[in-house]
């Protein structure tokens, strides 16, 4: 199953969500995206149709083995290119939001040119 934007997102949350709690559930996914209950049951179902999440009989949500490759990459991802933009001179706020569209879109070439970019100035 190929995974559109959405699905990357909602991979994302569940993990940034993963690192602070011990359990996710749907409705902290809720809270945290601003979502409906309905629109985050569906897309957790259809990630659990593709592998991507487990959900266990109590409804905690559990990124599968390919669900946090995914996840860890969108995250870097957005890290990379959030702290690249606060670099030259963008608020947190807007890198933030900014990197949230860019990182579902970029090229690996980009990407990896942005962190070394980062890299070499954070010496």
């Amino acid at each position: 199953m190929h995974l559109q934007e959405s699905g990357e997102m909602y991979l994302e949350s569940i993990f940034v969500l993963s690192q602070k709690s011990l359990h996710v559930r749907a409705i902290d996914i809720c809270e945290y995206m601003g979502y409906s209950k309905p629109s985050v049951s569906r897309a957790v179902g259809l990630l659990k149709d593709g592998g991507y999440v487990s959900v266990d009989k109590n409804g905690y949500l559990t990124l599968t083995e390919v669900g946090q490759e995914v996840a860890e990459k969108i995250y870097k991802r957005h890290t990379q290119i959030c702290e690249f933009l606060e670099m030259i001179g963008v608020t947190h706020q807007t890198a933030s939001e900014d990197a949230c569209k860019i990182e579902h879109v970029i090229s690996d070439e980009s990407l990896n040119a942005i962190m070394k970019h980062v890299s070499e100035h954070n010496k």
